[in-house]
């Protein structure tokens, strides 16, 4: 059959340049391998160009700052026509975008220098929505141009506040100096602290609040003359992969098109090999995302960066900020890496909305510390001495059979943690975002005797049913295992199986991510004729092609896997994980398999979760953990801002006044002991930097409180 459409349409090719012929094979292709192999294919047709079409707007256009009333309008008539156009490998909807959103482009090219070149007026009262899905499209020129004024405004006093914010700093503390209330010396705590709270210009030079609103216009000004460079640098293969991913995306978030550089770069970042900061960043609505921090990586170790936070600004160290806002991701990443040991400073948006620059010294992302580690962790009131595995991920070398193997890690760690005798082992799996499926099934056989761990469905067929293949068990002591909002994939394979088998206690947040399908890379080359071979490469299709179930016959896609024992963390009132991704697959269940959860386990699990339940009720630190969770709920709601500036000033330090509250609010519990093991302590004593990462972690882990709750919880099960 698709050999016949790829006939079909070979005579088309004749008036059409490689580019248009290359473009046309490759929807033909994509679709085809979509609707083969895509675990739920979709309909082509009007329902599915509705939703290409509002989609592909808001994409191309996220702040609703180019298109307007007219401009939709005019689109509108291709809203239930895209399909047909899919289907005939046509592009009319997509060139006809195109060339309106260039004329939009150069349309408002003019506006930003024109409203920069005047002071604005901070003493007016008006404000500024920021959230692009309160407002609609504007209906005219003059409407847009103050669309624009508004937006440039909001950028201006926030950079002026910033100055204003550290001379008035820098002023208090030097006049503190002078009158002898401080000795000048600074801690390097202070440093750090003071490194988050100013955000932006560090410069020594008292200026009028008149020449930090000239400034802030230059540096506003600036950064548009910079997206406006890179814009005209963009050519109809950029737009056209976010039209491409516009569709594939309809089919369910992890599907994706990977045009051929693209699929270069991914594989980079899953070598974890690349000079850079060690984050994976996604293109969430326009902004570059942080969808995970690369355990080990420079990110990481510098600790200010985390999951969720959107990259707005990317300086080179001292250099002038470039913001990034809508820019295309390969070319965001591009600025974002390096070469090792130079710095990049990162303006950033955390999910409380507060704005943080950060400021990360380039690495190679070492591996050895994406790797499997134990520790031994006592707590001394209790008496129990605990060994703690934590594992980044579950990884796996497929180019070297004698590659680093996460299952073989873990189980060299648990041998070593049995050789010291501890009371129970904890499996850390907190911001784990999975990996190879074969790895977690050969993890869990590790503490069950024998049976299946996970089944694997394609839309078709029965499930594959995953088994443990090793008989006998190789620990059969205590088990707990740690999660969180961000533990996905084959986290939640493991902490399903443990949970059904009722082998062990799962503790953490009130569920996991939620992501219960598989993927894999297609290569679109492999479906190009050989009549059409000039034409390759046209890239690659990571396509989602199985989901996985619980043995219990529940899939942990959307639902994630609840804790048995659920605390509240920092997430706790906001929406996040797979549920909230656009066209994320449903959950479902299918036939559960059979298995024998272990007699007579856990049975002291319920009194374990009265008493847990109750210290959480009477501990400061957790009821602090909670005001923090909603105090960033309210601020990701609080969208609209003040361009009045001592209003904008008062709300800005307002809310850093609150955020000082829960800075730091757990502080090391002097009861827990962090250890080495016996196994280990010669390659710490031989090598400085692995003994000052040791150390650092250790810090890290004694004033971890859910770790602390854990140590708890398993002296009582």
């Amino acid at each position: 059959m698709f050999l016949a459409l790829i006939i079909a349409f070979v005579p088309s090719f004749a008036n059409n340049n490689d580019e248009d012929d290359k473009n046309v094979l490759l929807l033909k292709t994509l679709v085809q391998n979509l609707n083969s192999g895509h675990f739920s294919p979709q309909s082509i047709d009007d329902d599915f160009s509705e939703k290409v079409y509002n989609k592909y707007l808001e994409r191309i256009d996220v702040n609703k700052r180019f298109l307007t009333k007219d401009d939709v309008e005019n689109l509108e008539k291709y809203k239930f026509k895209i399909d047909d156009e899919i289907e005939a490998s046509n592009y009319e909807f997509f060139d006809y975008a195109s060339k309106i959103l260039d004329d939009r482009i150069n349309d408002t090219k003019g506006f930003y220098s024109e409203i920069l070149d005047k002071p604005f007026d901070f003493n007016m009262v008006e404000n500024f929505e920021s959230d692009a899905e309160k407002i609609n499209y504007v209906s005219n020129t003059k409407q847009l141009k103050e669309r624009w004024r508004q937006t440039l405004k909001y950028q201006t006093i926030a950079r002026v506040y910033s100055m204003k914010r550290a001379q008035d700093k820098r002023l208090a503390k030097a006049a503190e100096i002078e009158e002898g209330k401080l000795d000048g010396a600074t801690t390097n705590d202070e440093v750090e602290e003071e490194e988050e709270e100013i955000m932006e210009d560090e410069e020594a030079e008292d200026l009028t609040f008149d020449q930090m609103e000239e400034k802030a216009r230059e540096k506003v000004k600036k950064s548009y003359d910079d997206m406006y460079e890179r814009l005209e640098k963009l050519n109809k293969a950029d737009r056209l992969n976010v039209f491409i991913n516009t569709i594939t995306g309809l089919y369910d978030p992890h599907t994706n098109y990977y045009p051929p550089k693209d699929k270069e770069n991914f594989d980079i970042q899953m070598s974890g090999t690349l000079e850079g900061i060690g984050a994976r960043l996604q293109d969430k609505e326009g902004y570059i995302t942080v969808s995970e921090v690369v355990p080990g990586g420079p990110a990481a170790k510098q600790g200010q960066l985390e999951a969720e936070d959107k990259i707005t600004k990317v300086a080179q160290a001292k250099d002038e900020a470039i913001d990034i806002v809508g820019m295309r991701i390969d070319d965001a990443v591009q600025m974002i890496r390096g070469k090792k040991g130079t710095e990049v400073r990162l303006t950033v948006q955390k999910i409380d909305g507060t704005i943080k620059i950060i400021p990360i010294i380039r690495d190679v992302v070492e591996l050895e510390e994406s790797f499997a580690k134990s520790v031994i962790i006592e707590n001394t009131e209790l008496g129990n001495r605990l060994g703690l595995i934590h594992l980044p991920r579950f990884y796996i070398d497929f180019n070297d059979p004698n590659g680093r193997m996460s299952a073989a890690d873990v189980e060299i760690e648990v041998k070593k943690l049995m050789a010291e005798n501890v009371d129970g082992i904890i499996i850390d799996l907190r911001n784990n975002g999975g990996g190879s499926l074969e790895e977690v099934v050969r993890m869990v056989g590790m503490f069950i005797d024998d049976g299946p761990i996970v089944q694997v469905k394609a839309k078709e067929g029965k499930a594959t049913i995953y088994k443990d293949r090793v008989p006998g068990v190789l620990y059969d002591g205590p088990l707990a295992i740690m999660v969180n909002n961000f533990s996905a994939s084959s986290s939640e394979i493991l902490a399903a199986a443990i949970q059904d088998y009722k082998r062990g206690v799962v503790i953490g947040s009130e569920s996991t991510f939620g992501k219960g399908t598989v993927q894999r890379f297609t290569n679109l080359d492999r479906s190009v004729p050989v009549a059409m071979a000039g034409l390759k490469p046209i890239g690659s299709l990571k396509l989602t092609t199985h989901k996985f179930y619980r043995v219990n016959g529940g899939a942990t896609q959307l639902k994630g896997v609840i804790p048995d024992i659920v605390l509240p963390d920092a997430f706790s009132f906001i929406e996040i994980g797979e549920k909230e991704n656009d066209y994320a697959m449903k959950w479902s269940e299918i036939e559960p398999v059979n298995y024998e959860p272990l007699a007579g386990s856990l049975i002291k699990l319920s009194d374990a979760k009265v008493k847990s339940k109750m210290r959480v009720a009477q501990s400061e630190e957790f009821a602090l953990i909670r005001e923090d969770a909603k105090r960033r709920k309210e601020s990701m709601d609080q969208t609209a801002y003040s361009l009045n500036f001592n209003d904008y000033e008062k709300f800005r330090i307002d809310r850093e006044e609150v955020a000082k509250k829960y800075k730091n609010i757990v502080k090391p519990f002097d009861y827990i002991k962090v250890s080495t093991l016996d196994a280990d302590l010669k390659k710490y004593k031989t090598d400085e930097d692995k003994l000052e990462k040791q150390e650092k972690w250790y810090k890290q882990l004694k004033k971890d409180i859910y770790l602390e709750e854990t140590t708890k919880i398993m002296s009582e099960i």
